[in-house]
């Protein structure tokens, strides 16, 4: 009976040791798999949007190439979950995906969850309101006391805070934001540049104020799951290959025509 006691020690001491193995590294279970598993908030044009390609609804944008380059290097076929980006590090952590790309930024907060990749885009803040208000806002002192909207999760949370005594109003989705925009329940919505010139390229009713506002991020990162380092290492390499190959441009530059489309 010992015995048994003990092998059954064992065995439950070695299932715990596997577990924290596979905890620490996802790139053995992408290998494996030969599936990449990538978390996104498709909403976000030009970094990450629905659009229909030849009658099918696709997720496509700039993060959506850079993850397909990362997937291929890998060896594995690309995956894409579309959630909410205040959900993606609880994703990460419970193994729900594998990587998570969405105009990231490596926050403190962030940083307790995942492990961050380099840099590979500088995100500057665009101000998107009515298109009848264009020329009424040109400066942040204009906006003063008003409700002004960002994504929840998102760098421009604090961006916003240059806006003398800004009504902050957090949502989960862009959309959701600009339709509260264009219903009059928000004075202004602050996004990345390009996703607000998308905004203003597809709806009439919107439009981007030139309200300078200055960047408070080192750049956009992709996020694995804390203690991942042999997958954010092999993203690294990825990101590398495509700097040096003027990859990351091109894409930007395709990206913001398609979702002005």
């Amino acid at each position: 009976m010992k015995s048994l006691k003990i092998v059954a020690a064992c065995t439950l001491i070695l299932s715990l040791l596997v577990g924290c193995g596979a905890k620490e590294d996802r790139l053995a279970t992408v290998q494996e798999n030969k599936k990449l598993v990538l978390g996104t908030s498709a909403d976000y044009p030009p970094f990450e949007f629905r659009k229909t390609i030849d009658g099918k609804d696709q997720i496509v944008g700039f993060d959506i190439e850079i993850a397909k380059e990362i997937a291929k290097d890998l060896g594995a076929e690309l995956e894409i979950k579309d959630t909410s980006l205040s959900s993606l590090p609880e994703e990460l952590k419970t193994g729900k995906i594998d990587i998570a790309i969405a105009g990231l930024d490596p926050t403190p907060e962030r940083e307790n969850a995942m492990e961050f990749s380099t840099p590979y885009y500088l995100a500057e803040a665009g101000v998107i309101v009515r298109a009848a208000d264009k020329d009424k806002y040109k400066s942040p002192e204009d906006l003063k006391g008003m409700k002004i909207g960002v994504q929840l999760g998102s760098t421009f949370e604090d961006v916003v805070q240059q806006i003398p005594d800004a009504k902050k109003e957090m949502l989960d989705k862009v959309n959701d934001l600009v339709l509260a925009l264009e219903s009059n329940r928000l004075e202004a919505v602050v996004v990345e540049k390009p996703v607000a010139a998308a905004f203003a390229a597809n709806r009439k009713e919107v439009a981007v104020a030139p309200v300078e506002l200055k960047p408070v991020s080192e750049g956009y990162v992709i996020g694995v799951r804390k203690g991942s380092v042999k997958l954010r290492d092999e993203v690294n390499k990825t990101l590398e290959r495509l700097k040096q190959q003027g990859k990351l441009d091109e894409f930007i530059t395709q990206a913001v025509q398609l979702a002005e489309q």
